[in-house]
């Protein structure tokens, strides 16, 4: 047993730096808990093992949420993209989901400042190897040189770093993602606690010397010229954009990989852990698509100061020789140079369903959880994960109730919710369609949904907050304008009849006219007068979603109303199941391993049927009737 000294007492002590550690402990210490992070290497700091990328499809809102929070994620990639877009801009507005391409050398460097210069944050570089835990309730942590530093809380955003093992063909390497040192100890300390661990895997594609690719042959990917950002406090940061490129795979891309299919740790059973299905290798991505004959892949720039490129669409672990074979059948890639082999990683991580909707496990008072610990993948998810730990860290510290958000709040609780509730068998992927009332949760209103609960905390700066309410007044005042405002018909009807929307036989008011769905502020600026010149983009964005989409979100609402009431209807964390009659025993036993807070989260268990629900709304009211006796 090696020998311990003590390290000192933090507050909050954050294991692991990467997006889920950094939302931990900033939100943490910016609510003015003493927080301490450690990290096995201070270069892995906000590391983008993967795509270089922030955002995407779900993703981008999650981003948005975790801003409109008071979290990092969005000014950090605002401070570092190099392109940006705007995706599903042609479908409804509640699925448009932000991304944007990452300089990762320089979204580290500048996380890494942030956490260096904030107050009440201490970073420091320490393997933990153990928790310490007495009575079911955190002590603190031990180090592999013998700090044993105490705390009250102590989240575990550990990542992909938990015992992990890479693959690449035969060869098997004990090591954490980019061939930075993994955690080996850390996992029998939990195992002691009866944290039962399970075993996923992901994977990244190789990355490439620019030199030796020909561009010629592929077609260029620019971002959107009126691009938008991430962060709420920013309006426009000049951008020197650089561009990605589209390829594809073919016929001989797909013999190469399908005639050395041994040679893949995927398919010669070496790789024990679940995958994530929607981000398959390219190997399973050609078996499970065989009808396909070409896949596509974007090369896309890892900074400004590197000939990195990051071949996406192409995870794979398959050996290095064969990589590069199947590579260099496809256009542009003919003479290609890889730097990085793509490699699958296999890592510990927990079940979900051991955690509360706060975070906190269940039977480990002041123990939180975060990230892909938690059984998702993606820096997003992690950091939405990440930003709730460290805010209920710190409530837990100041003897306050935990933040929740519930389902029609936000895509993070969608996400924690999923998790928590409905657990995972695979690394879980934050997608549109998991949330109900995503009309509602879009990326351009993220701010009018969040940032007052975060200021309410603590977590929001008054800068931040006055300038939310700056624009809630502005939304206001512009709302009360285009409601009172007519424009003369003889005025109207030429830009009317040019978008191929109905003439008016009278005056309109503007707000009326803003409600077609095919008229927008910019076709009415040549008559609109009254338009007050600050008015800015995003107050306009968003009131012509809102006006354009009024009864659909007046219909939503209605159905989060509904879904509000069954939340309202609390139950007990200590309810005996198996003691209320009529339940089948399936859902016994899956209520009493979740322990869920209302009738609402219960009716979201898989394995609890409608039935179920009826037999516990029926036992409520029969408790409610004895009180009243």
């Amino acid at each position: 047993m090696i020998r311990t000294f003590d390290a000192g007492y933090y507050d909050c002590i954050v294991i692991g730096a990467g997006h889920a550690g950094c939302e931990a402990a900033l939100a943490s210490a910016r609510m003015g808990v003493k927080t301490l992070v450690l990290s096995i290497n201070l270069d892995s700091i906000a590391m983008m093992p993967c795509n270089p990328s922030i955002g995407g499809t779900g993703k981008g809102h999650l981003v948005k949420e975790i801003d409109a929070l008071g979290g990092e994620m969005g000014l950090n990639i605002d401070r570092s993209f190099l392109q940006s877009k705007m995706l599903n801009a042609s479908k409804g507005p509640a699925v448009h989901s932000l991304r944007a391409q990452a300089d990762k050398h320089k979204y580290h460097t500048e996380m890494k400042r942030v956490m260096e210069n904030t107050e009440n944050l201490t970073v420091k570089q320490a393997e933990v190897i153990a928790l310490n835990i007495e009575n079911s309730k955190i002590g603190g942590v031990i180090t592999k040189t013998g700090a044993f530093y105490k705390a009250a809380t102590v989240v575990l955003a550990t990542g992909t770093y938990l015992s992990s093992k890479i693959f690449i063909g035969e060869a098997e390497i004990l090591s954490g993602p980019n061939g930075l040192a993994a955690s080996y100890e850390l996992g029998d300390s939990l195992r002691d606690a009866n944290i039962e661990l399970r075993r996923f895997k992901t994977g990244t594609p190789a990355r490439v010397d620019k030199r030796s690719l020909d561009f010629h042959k592929m077609e260029i990917q620019w971002g959107d010229k009126e691009y938008e950002l991430f962060s709420f406090l920013n309006e426009d940061i000049p951008l020197d954009e650089m561009p990605c490129w589209l390829t594809y795979t073919n016929v001989n891309t797909h013999e190469v990989i399908l005639g050395n299919l041994d040679k893949s740790g995927l398919f010669t059973g070496t790789i024990e852990g679940t995958g994530p299905r929607y981000c398959p290798s390219i190997e399973t991505k050609i078996m499970r698509f065989a009808d396909k004959e070409r896949h596509q892949l974007f090369i896309e720039p890892e900074g400004r100061d590197t000939n990195e490129m990051y071949v996406q669409g192409m995870s794979s672990s398959m050996a290095e020789d064969v990589q590069l074979a199947f590579m260099r059948t496809i256009p542009g890639l003919e003479n290609v140079e890889i730097m990085r082999p793509a490699y699958a990683i296999e890592y510990d991580c927990v079940d979900p369903l051991s955690l509360n909707l706060s975070l906190e496990f269940k039977n480990i008072r002041g123990l939180f959880s975060a990230g892909q610990f938690n059984g998702s993948s993606g820096y997003e998810e992690a950091a939405a994960q990440g930003i709730i730990a460290g805010i209920n860290a710190a409530l837990k510290v100041k003897g306050e109730p935990p933040f929740i958000l519930d389902r029609s709040e936000a895509y993070i609780g969608v996400l924690i919710d999923d998790l928590v509730t409905k657990g995972t068998d695979e690394p879980y992927r934050m997608m549109t369609s998991r949330a109900e009332y995503r009309l509602v949760l879009r990326q351009d209103n993220a701010d009018a949904r969040l940032t007052e609960k975060a200021y309410n905390i603590g977590l929001v700066t008054e800068e931040r907050y006055a300038k939310f309410m700056e624009k809630t007044q502005m939304m206001q005042q512009e709302i009360d304008r285009i409601a009172t405002t007519n424009l003369k018909a003889e005025d109207v009807n030429p830009i009317l009849i040019e978008l191929g929307s109905s003439p008016v036989l009278q005056s309109m008011k503007i707000i009326d006219l803003l409600k077609r769905p095919e008229v927008f502020y910019k076709h009415l600026e040549c008559i609109d007068i009254t338009r007050p010149d600050t008015l800015k983009k995003d107050v306009i964005k968003q009131l012509e979603v809102t006006l354009k989409y009024e009864g659909y979100i007046k219909k939503q609402l209605q159905q989060i109303e509904k879904f509000k009431d069954l939340e309202e209807r609390k139950l007990s964390a200590d309810l005996d199941y198996s003691k209320i009659d009529n339940l089948r025993l399936e859902a016994r036993q899956k209520l009493d391993d979740v322990k869920p807070l209302s009738i609402g989260q219960a009716s979201r268990i898989s394995g609890v049927s409608p039935s179920d629900i009826s037999v516990l709304l029926v036992y409520l009211e029969q408790m409610r009737r004895k009180k009243d006796v």
